[in-house]
């Protein structure tokens, strides 16, 4: 395991533009590095025979007919739009 010490986090901190002060650097030092060493614990577990999963709950998705029920509403929709041209939300054109 590689130890993260301030001059790490301080780095980490400036590339994701993060103010910490200098005063907080050496605690969150040392949570990362328990961090890391949660990681390496949870890579030591034997994954290989275990099937990917979204959720720890054996749930099944109800599946619903796919129908528009609640459509043929663009008129009472655009006129919320400060613009609209052909059917559609017109926006001014952004070029950088």
């Amino acid at each position: 395991m590689s130890d993260i010490d301030k001059a790490t986090v301080a780095k980490i901190a400036r590339l994701a533009r993060i103010r910490i002060e200098d005063d907080k650097l050496e605690p969150l030092a040392g949570e990362l590095n328990g961090i890391m060493g949660w990681i390496e614990q949870l890579n030591e577990v034997n994954t290989d025979d275990i099937a990917p999963m979204a959720s720890v709950v054996n749930a099944k998705l109800r599946w619903r007919e796919d129908v528009v029920n609640d459509g043929d509403k663009q008129d009472s929709v655009l006129k919320n739009a400060p613009r609209a041209e052909y059917g559609f939300f017109a926006v001014p054109k952004v070029i950088e």
